[in-house]
């Protein structure tokens, strides 16, 4: 049996896949009596390609018109395990007839298909896959192996390394490059993809129209190719002028990917590069040339005249060249000069040197690691600073924040290595992964210094430097860049009698998944759980063992924070597995005490009075303090709102006082964690505007404004006007729910230039510590200790043993996804900050990072021992909300 998911198929497919899965039978017929996938072309469009789309042609052996009206035709990759993708059918198939489907396109290579019978946005992949047809709205799901004989399906071909087929898979075409279809032989069936498929260079697509081919024009009498230089190839503009045509070039070989998947080289002009200007270099002199069958052939520095086809590939000119269309010439010729050129600002200038050997110029640090652990890949920006969220510095829509996205395209750059390799993917495992050791954690905002040279290439809608050879960690002498390792054992000193800090601790569950019924996983490399991936409640470890390491990196970061009272956010909600709400949070405080070596922690229990459970998420906020230097006045208290909170944590409050201390010492602090950015609803206020705000952003404004009714109450309450905002906000500082905040009066203390969470590419801060006016006069300076997003994601224990090269240390860094932040708050004698010092407020008058020299960041001031802070008085706010709004 396979399990399927059946349904009718409406007028919009994409809803009607989203019932539940059932069990139906399915059939195929091998006796002539169904229709059939008589073709499949799956690399349209990519270099060689004899077809720009790819394309399933389907044959009907029988004596009746078949009316493929509520069909579908699906698609799932090779190693796939969960439903496909589909696309419905339309139309019908006369008796000995065929019907051509056009799919997707991989580039620009390739002629037009024959007038298609239906044109979707159907997309195998080109090497191994799975394809099917389907007689109604039932998509292929869990399992895998041969299918023969089953019932339901109409036809399907496994090819590749497919793990679902008739009998056995088809040999599919060997890479994207490789032009041949998939054929049957007179549309027989005998249910054996294996048998019944060839893979053939000779591709015929036929519509029900009977049109076959594109035929050829008449051939002329064969001429040469035409021989250019590489800059008429290239051109001046985005395009080849010479796309689709034949050509012979000559240059010397600046990079060679054999292994890897680029499966070719790059050839430059002899003599050129160096010291360019670029307000007068038009038109590049390098160009990549794409030789699956001849790039074993080829060496650096070798001189080589190539003939192949012109073709854009993913937006990069490249040239497809057979074995016969290389020769390796021996002849003295000048060497190519790496260009000495900063990273140019704009999309016209890196199109003159697309393909060109480079030595960058200027400043680099790093912006983005997150694809390291994926792809290799590292981004990049010029300059001496990372990238920033729009919405950090300018409201969503402002001049400020297209200014600030502005900057980061002009500035924004890959750095690749090399290859297609997926390190997600297990198979390449084994592999170490470039750049990323424990030695070289390749930290946002490090600095980069280019050692070796690299090419400027283009793909998948970046701008990409390639080093000149495929770079793992198996040979790090080849990496062209060296990082700065900035790493501090502890946050910078803020100052103060005592210290505030808030924390997200990365969804912190003692309750294992292995304790529970129905829980998935995601796995490392040997198949072991490691973290809980959905099913049931649990959203932390998977077994104890990774709890352990979980747990150590969060207790090494809180201890080293060295602070008082601790906020936390995203811990377990223990009542929602029948035990005390408090469970997790005591076992965290005991993990922390047994480090410390005595018991120098305690944590704030739950109130008596809170929501009812089925109200209350599965994570929740928390707050831990040190009893020897401060204590809870009085209990906990939970704001209950379930009209604003209903799909975020309830804000939790609790009043301190210092030890020692009296009455007129005490400060509340409430710590929140609004709804999330994602899972966007389609229409509605809450729908992602695709300004930066992400989804939810109604929702998260009227948490703000309940948020500052609440904290207005507990001032009358716990009887002081000293309150602190913590927690996780899920909100840039300049998007409305923030702007709430600022417009009551509660400061930033967030220091200029720092930043808790790495998203995109870009910095932003969704955490936050603010003050009301009172509490702001207490604090003496402030740090957001960059452990977390600033590191690599492979560093944390849920990516334990996911790649040969062990990266984990049950130190700080990479406990969590959020950086934490520390506030020093003196309560007699210390000199606090002045809380009107001005940082990034919201007059505009500082649409990017401190443009004004006044203010260069941290501590400018030698009067107190802290950090600067980032100020938001609310009268300024005000404004600035009131005339956005009109």
């Amino acid at each position: 049996m396979k399990t399927l998911l059946s349904l009718p198929l409406s007028g919009a497919l994409a809803a009607a896949l989203l019932a539940a899965p059932l069990t139906v039978p399915v059939h195929a017929a091998p006796d002539g009596t169904a229709v059939v996938i008589n073709e499949a072309y799956t690399n349209g469009g990519s270099a060689n390609a004899v077809h720009r789309h790819k394309f399933v042609e389907l044959y009907n052996p029988t004596s009746e018109t078949v009316d493929l009206t509520g069909w579908t035709l699906q698609y799932r990759s090779a190693g796939g395990t969960g439903e496909a993708s589909a696309v419905a059918l339309s139309g019908t198939i006369a008796p000995g007839g065929y019907f051509l489907v056009q799919g997707g396109s991989n580039g620009g290579s390739g002629q037009p298909l024959p007038t298609p019978d239906l044109t979707t946005s159907f997309n195998p992949a080109g090497v191994s896959g799975t394809i099917l047809l389907s007689d109604g709205a039932e998509r292929l799901s869990a399992p895998t192996g041969s299918v023969t004989g089953a019932d339901g399906i109409v036809d399907l071909l496994g090819y590749g390394t497919s793990n679902t087929y008739e009998s056995a898979p088809a040999t599919g075409p060997a890479t994207n490059g490789d032009p041949r279809s998939m054929t049957r032989q007179d549309g027989v069936d005998t249910d054996d993809n294996a048998a019944d498929f060839t893979a053939t260079g000779t591709v015929t697509p036929q519509n029900s129209g009977g049109d076959g081919p594109v035929p050829e024009p008449t051939p002329e009498p064969t001429a040469p190719p035409v021989s250019l230089p590489i800059r008429e190839i290239q051109g001046t503009g985005d395009a080849s002028p010479v796309a689709g045509r034949t050509v012979t070039t000559r240059g010397v070989v600046t990079a060679v990917y054999a292994t890897g998947g680029l499966d070719g080289w790059y050839v430059q002009t002899p003599g050129t590069g160096g010291d360019l200007d670029l307000g007068q270099h038009e038109a590049s002199d390098g160009v990549f040339v794409h030789s699956p069958s001849a790039v074993a052939d080829v060496r650096l520095g070798q001189y080589v005249e190539v003939t192949g086809t012109v073709a854009e590939y993913y937006g990069q000119t490249q040239l497809s060249v057979r074995p016969d269309g290389l020769r390796v010439l021996d002849e003295p010729v000048e060497a190519v000069k790496p260009a000495t050129v900063g990273w140019p600002a704009d999309d016209a200038r890196r199109e003159s040197l697309e393909g060109m050997l480079l030595d960058p110029a200027g400043e680099f640090v790093i912006t983005d690691n997150y694809g390291l652990n994926s792809y290799g890949e590292l981004g990049l920006a010029a300059g001496g600073a990372p990238l920033v969220q729009p919405t950090a510095v300018g409201a969503p829509g402002s001049p400020e924040a297209a200014a600030q996205a502005a900057d980061n395209a002009a500035r924004g750059v890959l750095l690749d290595d090399g290859a297609t390799t997926n390190y997600g993917n297990f198979a390449n495992a084994s592999v170490p992964l470039p750049y990323l050791t424990p030695q070289t954690p390749m930290r946002i905002g490090a600095p980069v210094d280019f050692v070796a040279p690299v090419v400027l290439g283009y793909s998948f809608d970046e701008w990409r430097l390639q080093p000149t050879t495929h770079l793992t960690g198996a040979n790090p002498e080849d990496a062209p860049v060296v990082a700065e390792n900035a790493r501090t054992a502890a946050p910078e000193d803020v100052g103060g009698d005592l210290q505030l800090a808030t924390f997200n601790v990365l969804n912190y569950f003692s309750t294992t998944g292995d304790e529970l019924s129905g829980c998935s996983y995601y796995t490392d490399r040997a198949g072991d759980p490691i973290s809980v991936r959905g099913g049931c409640l649990a959203r932390g470890a998977a077994e104890q063992e990774d709890l352990e390491r979980q747990q150590a990196k969060i207790v090494a970061a809180v201890n080293a924070l060295d602070a008082e009272v601790v906020s936390l956010e995203e811990i377990e909600n223990s009542a929602k597995f029948g035990k005390d709400r408090d469970q997790a949070l005591a076992d965290l405080v005991a993990a922390l005490n047994a480090a410390a070596g005595a018991e120098v922690w305690a944590y704030v229990p739950s109130p008596a009075q809170r929501p009812a459970l089925e109200d209350e998420d599965v994570i929740r906020t928390a707050f831990i303090y040190r009893p020897a230097a401060v204590g809870p006045v009085g209990e906990s208290v939970i704001l209950q709102d379930e009209e604003n909170f209903d799909n975020a944590r309830e804000p939790l409050a609790q009043t301190f006082r210092p030890a020692g201390g009296s009455p007129d010492d005490d400060f509340t602090v409430v710590v929140n964690h609004f709804k999330s950015k994602g899972s966007a609803p389609r229409t509605g206020p809450n729908a992602d505007a695709g300004d930066g705000a992400g989804a939810w952003n109604a929702d998260r404004t009227a948490q703000a404004q309940a948020l500052v009714d609440f904290a207005e109450q507990l001032k009358t309450s716990q009887g002081t006007d000293r309150v602190f905002l913590t927690g996780d906000f899920n909100s840039y500082d300049q998007e409305d729910p923030m702007r709430v905040l600022h417009d009551a009066g509660y400061a930033n203390l967030a220091p200029e230039g720092e930043y808790s969470y790495a998203y995109g590419g870009m910095l932003g801060s969704l955490d936050h510590v603010l003050a009301s006016p009172a509490a702001a006069e207490l604090v003496t300076g402030s740090d957001i200790w960059e452990i977390n997003a600033h590191e690599s994601v492979g560093l944390e224990y849920s990516r334990h043993n996911y790649n040969v090269t062990d990266l984990y240390a049950a130190d700080p860094y990479r406990a969590s996804d959020h950086n934490p932040e520390v506030v020093g708050l003196a309560f007699g004698g210390a000199e606090p900050t002045d809380p009107q010092k001005p940082g990034r407020g919201h007059s505009g008058e500082h649409p990017g990072r401190g443009t004004s020299g006044e203010h260069p960041g941290r501590g400018t001031s030698g009067e107190h021992p802290g950090k600067g802070l980032r100020e938001h008085p609310g009268d300024r706010a005000r404004e600035v909300l009131q005339g956005r709004l009109g």
